[in-house]
């Protein structure tokens, strides 16, 4: 890859005014926590400070997110214990997708800011997907259409099992 030196850029990014911030309101994934319904909103698993859910538009079947119960939008407000569960709740949702789903990988992360691609930026939360060799095909490509070989409260039930 070739890089190209552009100082005039600094000075626009600093100059960059952000839109103001929206008003507080309650996250997607707040409402599906206290409503109670977990197959209706495809809870996972429940812990005391943060909770398993699975993505409503996934990357690939089985495609979980690890949400705190405590509503932030910011990777630095959250405490260490909030933290702690987080990494153990992924450690727990890779070895029950392993059982399961039996991926030959994983991808881990949070896009933090809506212009890092986050679909819900008010709610910080953490992705992990499955990956198998050769799990991408030409059906996004060719068509933006991704296949999901299994339903999803198929996965969710088996799941649910070994968490």
């Amino acid at each position: 890859m070739k890089r190209m030196w552009s100082p005039w850029r600094s000075k626009y990014i600093e100059g960059f005014k952000f839109p103001p911030a929206r008003k507080s309101r309650t996250s997607l994934f707040s409402k599906a926590l206290n409503d109670g319904d977990d197959d209706k909103h495809l809870i996972v698993w429940r812990g005391p400070l943060c909770f398993v859910i699975m993505n409503l538009y996934p990357y690939n079947s089985g495609h979980l997110l690890i949400v705190p119960n405590r509503q932030t939008s910011s990777l630095e407000d959250l405490t260490a214990e909030e933290m702690t569960e987080i990494m153990q709740t992924t450690r727990r949702s890779i070895r029950a997708l392993t059982t399961v789903m039996k991926p030959q990988g994983f991808n881990f992360g949070a896009n933090l800011g809506r212009v890092s691609g986050a679909g819900v930026d008010d709610h910080i939360h953490f992705h992990v997907v499955p990956r198998w060799n050769g799990d991408t095909n030409f059906m996004p490509v060719l068509s933006d259409l991704k296949v999901i070989s299994e339903d999803m409260t198929d996965t969710l039930h088996k799941l649910r099992k070994v968490f």
